[in-house]
């Protein structure tokens, strides 16, 4: 089982999501706590100046930002919109 490390930026930013999103976002970290890897995620590893951080998509247009800290916890960075991810 993954452990979720919650950033303040993070909350602010799944704040501001739309709710539908809000609520697919909540499903989504109950399958990450699972697997980080679920292909359910759609998880990136991210490249670049954001080397080392991965992402997973929330919907087609929102994704979340993360790392993982140990082998077992993952700490949310952000959530943001994927037109501002290499911003």
């Amino acid at each position: 089982m993954i452990r979720i490390v919650y950033g303040s930026r993070f909350l602010k930013s799944a704040r501001l999501l739309p709710k539908a999103q809000q609520h697919k976002l909540a499903f989504l970290l109950t399958i990450l706590k699972g697997d980080p890897f679920d292909k359910r995620l759609h998880v990136k590893r991210l490249a670049g100046e954001l080397a080392g951080l991965h992402s997973f998509r929330i919907t087609r247009d929102w994704r979340v930002m993360y790392q993982f800290l140990d082998a077992e916890t993952v700490q949310l960075l952000y959530a943001v919109h994927r037109k501002d991810v290499y911003r």
